[in-house]
């Protein structure tokens, strides 16, 4: 019987385990298993950590996964964060830190091992690590250059400066990617097994290929760069329609992908597979929405359908295309995992 590590090891590897490894992204759901909320689960690294570890015990998921919220960066170059209870943190949109195209000169590099959240999530890996760290692989979450820009001036703008001010936008880019660089640094001293980037931008829904690789691919690299030079393992997180898988393993070379929707050149899951399923480990696709009215029934027949259809070499993890619904408790993440259970075996 193998156990977390070693299974996940041998499927990164496009090896075939004694079963396909499973992963519902139940980071949020954790806070339940403390009984603390939302606001303190995202500041208190203890209990976060405490929650987190909670949770991973019970429901016996294969992984961990350090994501507490897309603000965790950018609170840290200064930007207002609202903490509420029962929802993740988030920007206030009333009051932006770069309120005009002028302000991106403002971002200057910060050292995360000071400031406030992010030295307290490279507490967060440590405890996990020192936990749990021999048995399950741990994996470090780090908001994209470009996303931790847009938590600072909101999308919207950040959209249109890139057309009308872009070399405002790269200069702060660069001070962030700075900052972003010395953070993974400090998250790999902690023994975590990979680095995990959130690219949001690089997907259909939001902007061009070209675009994307000229305002983050560059800045990414050379993250994916340093990460694989310290012997870790680089991932990816994007849940948008129509992520470009070709342009970010060109950039960064992943080890593996947690993605939601097919990607802009695959007509089907299934071709995905066969055209990425040898060169990265795929990792998803349950929609996490379509669980808050799923039955058991439906969740399992899902399963079983993703697993047959990624299973085979290796490269594939079950899991959710992107975070466990919140408002959910950890029933249906145990139906994920009684599935791949049953229809994972090799």
């Amino acid at each position: 019987m193998m156990n977390s590590l070693e299974r996940v090891s041998l499927i990164l590897q496009h090896k075939e385990a004694d079963r396909v490894p499973v992963y519902p992204l139940i980071n949020s759901i954790s806070r339940k298993y403390t009984g603390i909320s939302y606001a303190q689960w995202a500041r208190d690294a203890e209990k976060c950590a405490e929650s987190i570890i909670k949770a991973t015990d019970d429901i016996d998921v294969d992984c961990i996964c350090s994501l507490v919220d897309l603000s965790v960066e950018a609170a840290d170059f200064g930007q207002e964060i609202e903490y509420p209870e029962d929802a993740a943190a988030r920007p206030s949109h009333s009051n932006w830190l770069i309120k005009t195209a002028e302000e991106y000169s403002k971002i200057e590099p910060v050292n995360p091992r000071k400031t406030p959240r992010m030295s307290g999530h490279i507490k967060l890996c440590d405890i996990l690590v020192k936990a749990r760290g021999k048995e399950k692989p741990v994996v470090a979450f780090v908001f994209g250059p470009l996303g931790v820009l847009s938590m600072m001036r909101g999308q919207q703008d950040l959209f249109m400066d890139l057309y009308d001010e872009p070399d405002r936008v790269k200069s702060a880019l660069e001070a962030v990617n700075e900052t972003l660089l010395e953070y993974v640094r400090a998250l790999i001293e902690t023994g975590v097994h990979a680095v995990m980037f959130d690219t949001l931008f690089a997907s259909q829904s939001i902007m061009s290929k070209s675009m994307w690789d000229e305002f983050e691919g560059i800045y990414v690299e050379e993250l994916a760069q340093y990460v694989h030079g310290q012997g870790r393992m680089v991932m990816i997180h994007n849940c948008g329609t129509g992520i470009y898988f070709d342009a970010q393993i060109k950039r960064m070379k992943p080890e593996a992908i947690s993605f939601l929707h097919i990607p802009d050149d695959c007509s089907s899951f299934a071709e995905a597979k066969e055209k990425y399923g040898n060169v990265t480990t795929l990792i998803g696709h349950i929609p996490p929405e379509w669980l808050i009215t799923a039955t058991k029934e439906e969740i399992e027949e899902e399963c079983r359908k993703e697993i047959e259809m990624h299973k085979k070499g290796g490269g594939f993890i079950l899991a959710t295309g992107c975070e466990f619904p919140s408002v959910l408790g950890p029933e249906k993440a145990k139906y994920i995992v009684e599935a791949c259970r049953k229809y994972g075996k090799y």
